[in-house]
């Protein structure tokens, strides 16, 4: 095997050396169930030699009981076989799926590599087929190692002349399998780069719909598609083919021991080097046993053991975070099984040192000083737009938030208010101009520190499998129960930490939760964290009045800026100053100033006034 695959069996010696005494059950049960081969081929020659040919047919009968009871108690053996193996495959996948998740976040965060779709075919589909291969590699190479040995062993005690045939064709089988082998390995990792090519190119299209469909370009999204569709297919065919040769190639090794056997039957019962019932135990272990266990054998080691080192070594390349770079700063361990769900969470912060006002990370940054009410957000002439051909969503765009300012941004759906605060909180960058986070330009910021610093929620809440604490402290790691407690007050949230049954409280996911208590949860997580500036998309819409009213008043009275993308005329009344988004332009002011002077503002306000 290559250096490739070494680096990718890496990956499962943390499982082997934390589950010895599993693989240690899983041989002696595997151990035990060859025990059935090993007899098969002495007791059918007793019972035909001393029992059937000699006029004995009880003795012939009882020889194949005691077979019949030695396969019972193999199968009796592979059934306790599965406890360990289950113990080893479960710890082998949730292993290589927490690194997979924890290289993508951290991909995704510290932007060592640019983040691709393709991620997503390595957590689900690859991750799942580790899982399934190896289940059955380790049954099934366990149980025929132990099996062909056993067969070997058995047929040399019987008829030694017959080893002397089999293992030389068990050896030009190998010698002719390698270069096959190798051939397959490499074609099945073009098969995977094709599949992971194609789930970027479906990402891309997907995140560029907009695009694509104002561009009319349906046709050439759809032949891009196409091709990529083609070459996965073109790819996973040649494997297969590959997998036949290798088939071919062992069938025709595995029947040249019997061939051998049916030629020299005669002259080797009429020299008397066999009896009949030598030769047909001699055959019983060719046919019930070295053969079987030689087609697994090198099914396993050959086509399972190939595809599930080069998967692993995808995986590995693709996999935790670059040596030096904590784990906990790609947001992966949350001490729970699944790990969080963070796609749409708070989209611009990824973890947390404290709360205290100093400066988190390792950037001492410019942007907002050691102690202040918030940082200032600043856009000079911001153009944005969703492809070279579209048109701006954003057009010159000037404004300026005041550290620790309250206030609320308006406008018709579809106007671009979420590509504003993604603009804001630095996820998306404009064409043009340039957004700053006190006195530094966002690109210029550490990133990390960024993801710290700005908080956008948006209206989609997630919440992940684990407990309550985990969840509400999942930004602030270091927040202890005084902490949370003044979240909890902050925003309400007690009633639902009781029903839930307080912070130690396992929460299953977000299918335990309402879609308004999501919200609540996600924003007591938000609130606990030390950003600086945070940013609610519609975050509060599944919340009744009198709760987003709390909410937001509890963010407004929390250090920081807080900048309110508003749904309900209550949200532009309780902030210190409204945005209007009107087409690509921004127009600012208090409220009773924008029902002078903005007639769109107005329009706004009697739509709200008249559904409230």
């Amino acid at each position: 095997m290559s250096a490739p695959g070494r680096g990718g069996w890496r990956l499962l010696r943390p499982v082997a050396a934390a589950h010895r005494a599993a693989l240690w059950r899983l041989a002696a049960w595997s151990a035990l169930g060859a025990l059935p081969v090993l007899l098969s081929g002495r007791l059918v020659a007793l019972a035909a030699d001393r029992g059937f040919l000699a006029g004995d047919a009880a003795f012939g009968l009882a020889m194949l009981g005691c077979y019949g009871a030695a396969l019972v108690l193999g199968a009796y053996a592979t059934r306790q076989a599965f406890g360990p193996m289950a113990d080893l495959v479960e710890a082998v996948r949730d292993h290589v799926l927490r690194g997979a998740v924890s290289g993508g976040l951290h991909a995704a965060v510290h932007g060592e590599r640019p983040p691709d779709t393709a991620v997503v075919s390595r957590i689900t589909s690859q991750s799942e087929r580790v899982r399934q291969i190896l289940s059955v590699l380790l049954l099934s190479l366990s149980t025929t190692v132990f099996a062909a040995g056993a067969a070997v062993a058995g047929l040399w005690h019987l008829a030694p002349v017959l080893v002397l045939v089999t293992l030389p064709a068990a050896a030009l089988a190998c010698a002719a399998l390698v270069p096959l082998s190798r051939r397959w390995r490499r074609r099945y990792e073009a098969s995977l780069r094709a599949e992971e090519e194609l789930a970027e190119e479906c990402g891309r299209t997907l995140e560029g719909m907009r695009d694509v469909v104002a561009c009319a370009a349906t046709a050439r999204a759809e032949a891009d598609l196409d091709q990529a569709l083609r070459r996965h297919a073109g790819a996973a065919a040649a494997v297969a083919w590959l997998s036949g040769a290798r088939v071919a190639v062992l069938a025709l090794s595995t029947r040249l021991p019997l061939a051998a056997l049916l030629l020299l039957a005669p002259s080797l019962v009429s020299s008397g080097a066999l009896t009949a019932g030598e030769l047909l135990g001699a055959a019983t272990y060719l046919v019930s046993g070295l053969e079987p266990a030689m087609k697994a054998l090198v099914h396993s080691a050959g086509n399972l053991g190939l595809e599930l080192a080069t998967l692993l070594h995808r995986l590995a390349a693709h996999g935790a975070p670059p040596p030096g770079t904590a784990a906990s700063d790609a947001g992966a361990d949350t001490g729970s099984d699944t790990g969080p769900d963070t796609g749409g969470d708070t989209g611009s912060v990824a973890g947390a040192d404290t709360a205290s006002g100093e400066e988190p990370g390792g950037d001492p940054a410019p942007a907002c000083g050691r102690r202040t009410r918030g940082c200032a957000l600043t856009l000079h002439d911001v153009t944005f737009r969703y492809g070279p051909h579209a048109a701006p969503v954003l057009d010159g765009v000037r404004l300026r938030v005041a550290p620790g300012e309250h206030v609320a941004l308006v406008g018709p759906s579809g106007t671009g208010k979420s590509t504003l605060a993604l603009v804001l909180a630095g996820l998306a960058r404009p064409e043009r101009g340039e957004v700053r986070l006190g006195s530094a330009a966002l690109p210029g910021l550490d990133q990390a520190w960024l993801r710290r610093a700005v908080a956008l929620v948006p209206q989609e809440a997630y919440v992940f499998a684990g407990t309550v604490r985990e969840n509400l402290a999942y930004l602030a790691p270091g927040a202890g129960d005084a902490d949370l407690d003044r979240a909890v007050a902050a925003l309400g949230l007690g009633p639902l930490l009781h029903r839930l049954g307080g912070y130690d409280a396992p929460l299953a996911g977000p299918g335990a939760l309402s879609a308004g208590e999501r919200q609540l949860l996600t924003l007591a997580r938000v609130y606990a964290s030390p950003a600086r500036v945070v940013i609610l998309d519609e975050a509060t819409c599944h919340l009744d009045p009198a709760t987003e009213e709390r909410v937001e008043n509890a963010f407004a009275r929390r250090e920081g800026t807080l900048v309110v993308i508003a749904h309900r005329i209550s949200s532009a009344l309780r902030a210190e100053r409204v945005l209007v988004l009107d087409g690509a332009r921004l127009r600012a002011g208090r409220h009773e100033e924008l029902l002078a002077t903005s007639p769109l503002y107005t329009d706004l306000v009697g739509y709200w006034q008249a559904v409230s």
